[in-house]
């Protein structure tokens, strides 16, 4: 037995790796290390820091502990996007550590913290920082502030992170380690930890009691509802006439989509999706309505214009989730939302169901026992469905031309990917066609990142998602300029050996920017890559992939490419399948709104009929306080 005395002398970033080589989480029942490996670029600021201390552990790992595997990134967001696919793909139970040196290394996680806090999913960071003894003050790197000597370039990770301390003494790591800790384990408050570490602290050695590495098991909570606010919202549901559901990230995360199921299955209240709870109920569930809001499917924005109750579950209602307040149309529509965290249950003068999604699913529909929605509304339910099955498979199969629309290449993939698989997207016109129109099977197969909309998500996703679901084919859809953004993590997934399939869509622009810009009066202006007398530019973004180590399939029809993905999947190296597609669409029908101002003066006409149109449109916004 451990003396409380006993104590082991280490630097600080020895003491963090032996610590978190120790640390496990357990969701019902079962136990798993938590951080699962690190992901770090070195410079001056962590190389005789957590760099030796990652060494020192693959060489020698300590007699208590685990070896911690590493994993060389090529850009500081990039392995941070990484990071925080592997906890999505994982249902936040899991994730990695990621260092950086101070200075722009330290600067670049911070979108990807950014990415991590606003999909509230556990990274751990640990940009390294300036000197704090001070003495060869300022340093290489180091941003001066001539009011306060405390201010650090680090200080930008405050506002997107959902934890944060900069450790100037090494006896503060104790407590700061087990906070951040905390944080990533809760399902209400989990999102970026961040811990700034001087690079002279990081070498510096302490006796810290031995006590700290001991094994610790953080259990992710399961909060049961207030039976009281079951009640109240049961007496709701039973009053409603045209209730409907919208699911958020959280029903996957919970493990919910068994329990949402038999809600609706039992109650006949349509369910509706978001980008985060896409999949949480199968496609061809009777009462699954698809997409809701901006980018969402007519069936869903149908009832949702008419449904006199709203209950969230899992969702905090981007802009884009409620048409920018212009959604739900009931003047007296009321909400109830489930939710973890009080902040989002909150929403829209809801009654609050504070309480874990599973555990809330369970309780209510043992509450609403023998309710059921009117047939006539079954029936409306049931025509929307169908109406919207077949706009989308006339979206799916187009037959455009001269190049095919990305609608048809998305329809070919949901056709062909099995539901264990993975489909990874994130920024521009392409998540609000696939919020649209894709019919995901289960909570896996759908991985969108869209709470922070990051150009540059998809490459590095994917090397994550990897990670987390060895077994599983993961398919990562890049545009050309998202391509351009942030290709840098192909090296990492060709120097790992990862097998990954990347269908990479060349139009020459950015797509969804520039519709946005027509329809906003600024004429696509600046979205189109062409020199200046409107010529493609000579960029070969399937040579430059093919530079990377990747395996490379050209192809010019929708009929090449379903050959290209089944040669792609057989085999065991990572593939990109390179198809040119229609810049101008067509894309699905819209059913909604986005609010994006426009101005309110123009000598354009172009610009002053955006502005009566945008007049017109946002005439229904409104705050939702009934």
């Amino acid at each position: 037995m451990t003396s409380m005395s006993e104590t082991v002398r280490l630097t600080v970033g020895q003491a963090i790796i032996r610590f978190l080589v120790n640390q496990f989480v357990e969701a019902d029942g079962e136990s798993k290390r938590l951080i699962a490996g690190a992901m770090g670029i070195f410079g001056h600021g962590n190389v005789a820091g957590i760099g030796q201390a990652l060494l020192q552990n693959e060489l020698d790992p300590t007699p208590d502990g685990g070896e911690m595997p590493y994993i060389m990134p090529r850009n500081e967001q990039g392995m941070v996007n990484a990071a925080a696919a592997f906890a999505k793909a994982t249902n936040r139970q899991q994730t990695w550590m990621c260092t950086s040196s101070i200075g722009p290394g330290a600067l670049n996680m911070v979108t990807g913290a950014a990415v991590a806090t606003s999909n509230r999913l556990p990274v751990l960071l640990f940009p390294s920082d300036q000197f704090a003894t001070r003495n060869p003050d300022p340093v290489l790197q180091q941003i001066e502030d001539p009011k306060s000597l405390l201010t650090a370039a680090t200080d930008c990770f405050r506002p997107v992170s959902a934890f944060f301390d900069r450790i100037t003494r090494p006896e503060q790591l104790i407590p700061s380690l087990m906070a951040g800790l905390r944080v990533l384990t809760d399902p209400a408050d989990t999102g970026a930890v961040t811990i700034a570490l001087p690079q002279d602290v990081q070498a510096e050695a302490y006796d810290f009691p031995v006590e700290f590495f001991k094994p610790r098991t953080w259990r992710i909570r399961r909060p049961a509802p207030e039976p009281l606010a079951i009640e109240r919202a049961a007496a709701m549901i039973r009053e409603a006439k045209r209730p409907l559901v919208i699911s958020g990230g959280g029903t996957i995360y919970s493990l919910a989509s068994e329990e949402l199921r038999a809600f609706a299955s039992a109650t006949g209240i349509p369910v509706s999706d978001t980008q985060a709870g896409k999949g949480a109920i199968n496609f061809d569930h009777e009462c699954s309505v698809g997409g809701v809001g901006s980018t969402g499917a007519a069936s869903a924005n149908a009832l949702a214009d008419t449904a006199d109750l709203v209950i969230g579950i899992g969702t905090r209602y981007s802009d884009f989730t409620t048409a920018s307040h212009t959604q739900f149309k009931d003047p007296d529509v009321r909400f109830i939302n489930i939710n973890v965290l009080a902040f989002d249950a909150a929403k829209h003068a809801a009654e609050m169901v504070v309480a874990d999604a599973r555990e809330a699913l369970v309780a209510l529909t043992a509450a609403v026992e023998g309710h059921r929605v009117d047939q006539s509304y079954t029936d409306e339910i049931a025509r929307l469905r169908d109406e919207w099955e077949k706009a989308t498979d006339e979206c799916y199969h187009v037959a455009n031309q001269p190049l095919p629309a990305q609608t048809e290449v998305f329809g070919a993939l949901n056709e062909l990917m099995d539901d264990n698989d993975v489909m990874i997207n994130a920024a521009g016109s392409m998540p609000g066609d696939l919020q649209c129109l894709w019919r995901a099977g289960n909570p896996q197969q759908y991985h969108v990142e869209y709470a922070f909309s990051c150009m540059g998500y998809e490459i590095p996703a994917a090397l994550g998602v990897k990670l987390a679901l060895p077994d599983s084919e993961v398919v990562a859809i890049v545009g050309d300029g998202t391509y351009q953004m942030l290709p840098m993590e192909l090296a990492t997934i060709v120097q790992e050996g990862i097998k990954v399939i990347f269908v990479l869509l060349q139009n020459y622009g950015f797509a969804s920017i520039g519709a946005l810009s027509e329809s906003r009066g600024s004429q696509r202006f600046g979205t189109k890559y062409r020199g200046d007398r409107g010529e493609i530019l000579p960029v070969d973004i399937a040579a430059n992939a093919e530079s990377w180590g990747l395996k490379v399939l050209r192809v010019s029809s929708i009929d090449d490419f379903k050959q290209a993905y089944a040669e792609a999947k057989g085999l065991d190296v990572p593939v990109m399948i390179y198809i040119e597609t229609d810049l101008m669409g067509p894309n699905p029908p819209g059913s909604s709104w986005w609010d994006v101002p426009v101005s309110q003066v123009s000598r354009l006409e172009s610009t002053q009929q955006a502005y009566a149109e945008y007049e017109r449109d946002r005439a229904g916004q409104r705050h939702y306080l009934n």
